[in-house]
């Protein structure tokens, strides 16, 4: 999968010197055309998991965006208006991440997002404690950050 990756990160460093754009649009518009011819030319590689894991990366990327919007959007919704709805509580998260990178990208992710924090890691790394801001509803919390961060994490590195 790395020797893809790799791959994949030459024409796209090649696209953008051949076409002069050496910027971030550039690698971007390369990573997707050699994606593709990668893509295509698939049965030369064998059984593989990269073109799978990208689509997944991808998702992971874009649900992630997504939080990060939606929970600016409510702290901001929060700190201007004269009545807060912010219930802080720290939670006990059940982790199904099981290697120290898994549960790292969880607690970077969680961190990242407004409104939330992620604070430790029980020692036997089955429980993440994590802040939140609204935890008027403990367990829809706890499920949102299972269903929308690590479930996703989960699918993308697993």
């Amino acid at each position: 999968m790395r020797h893809l990756f790799l791959v994949n990160l030459l024409l796209a460093a090649g696209f953008a010197v051949i076409m002069d754009q050496l910027n971030l649009g550039g690698i971007v518009a390369g990573f997707i055309i050699g994606y593709a011819a990668l893509w295509i030319t698939r049965p030369l590689f064998g059984t593989t998991s990269y073109f799978g894991r990208v689509v997944k990366l991808l998702w992971l990327a874009m649900t992630f965006v997504w939080q990060v919007l939606i929970s600016n959007f409510r702290v901001l919704w929060d700190v201007v208006t004269p009545t807060h709805f912010s219930q802080p509580a720290v939670i006990g998260v059940p982790l199904d991440a099981s290697t120290d990178f898994e549960i790292m990208v969880v607690a970077n992710m969680i961190s990242l997002t407004p409104g939330t924090l992620s604070l430790d890691v029980s020692e036997d790394r089955s429980t993440l404690y994590v802040h939140v801001m609204f935890g008027d509803d403990v367990e829809a919390a706890r499920a949102e950050i299972k269903e929308r961060i690590e479930k996703r994490v989960l699918e993308a590195f697993r």
